[in-house]
């Protein structure tokens, strides 16, 4: 989590928590731990290493599905209608499965291939081309935070970057920071609540070292709050108001009836 919020990718815990999850299962049958590519090397009388390679082949979608958890929370059924999320992930999934086995109405050609693997993709993660058309948070001077966090409704929360030496080596990390505000009240107090200190000095809003036992104690550890150079927060960000991400199935949806279209002339045997 500490190296997404370094980019500014905030993801819940219980991704966090399934993208480690699924690489444990994926060790089972990969080299070099591989226990089931092992024990059916045993059985088939090939080479575990051969195997392990090729069952990898086969099983390459849950290398990838830990990724999609965090870069796409609707995989796990968060703040998304599940009926929709479940139709077009299942429909992803079996483009992708076609994709990297080279077959789908018929044996595809490398374009194919190539184009079932972008409209999974897409399907997937239509937020990623949305990011390039229109960026998802607008920025605002750090200095504004205590008045954002003041008119914050009930239970909201605050983006922010912050940016300041580390602890052991100096350098200026940045670190992207969403904090929990509680109840309504004064900016600064909603802040102190949630654990963190803001002052103004110099036209900058410094970030102070939060106490012992609050939220960001050991979340901002690595920071050092007593050098020269200040903590400070160097910009809000505030979501933007965007066109639904859900627009580009549509060019997606699109290349597949081409590809569809393009194999059923050289489909030999029906798909059902």
């Amino acid at each position: 989590m500490s190296v997404g919020a370094s980019l500014g990718l905030i993801v819940p815990l219980v991704a966090v928590h399934l993208f480690v999850f699924y690489f444990g299962i994926l060790a089972d049958d990969t080299p070099p731990v591989g226990l089931a590519a092992f024990a059916a090397a045993a059985i088939s009388g090939g080479d575990p290493i051969r195997t392990g390679i090729q069952s990898f082949t086969y099983d390459i979608r849950t290398a990838l599905l830990p990724f999609l958890f965090l870069f796409n929370t609707e995989l796990l059924l968060i703040d998304v209608m599940p009926l929709k999320a479940v139709f077009v992930f299942a429909v992803a999934m079996m483009l992708f499965a076609a994709a990297t086995q080279g077959y789908f109405l018929a044996r595809s050609r490398i374009w194919e291939s190539a184009a079932l693997l972008l409209i999974a993709f897409t399907l997937f993660r239509p937020g990623f081309w949305l990011d390039y058309v229109e960026p998802p948070f607008n920025d605002l001077p750090g200095t504004q935070l205590i008045e954002m966090a003041g008119d914050a409704p009930a239970n909201g929360d605050v983006r922010f970057v912050i940016s300041g030496p580390d602890f052991d080596t100096g350098k200026i990390n940045t670190r992207t920071i969403v904090a929990q505000l509680g109840a309504p009240g004064d900016g600064e107090e909603r802040l102190k609540r949630s654990g963190l200190v803001v002052m103004e000095d110099d036209g900058k809003a410094v970030l102070e070292e939060p106490f012992p036992g609050t939220t960001f104690f050991q979340i901002l550890s690595e920071y050092d709050f007593y050098g020269d150079t200040p903590v400070e927060i160097t910009k809000v960000e505030t979501e933007a108001e965007r066109m639904p991400k859900e627009i580009f199935y549509i060019p997606a949806l699109v290349l597949l009836t081409f590809v569809v279209l393009m194999q059923r002339r050289r489909q030999t045997v029906p798909a059902f």
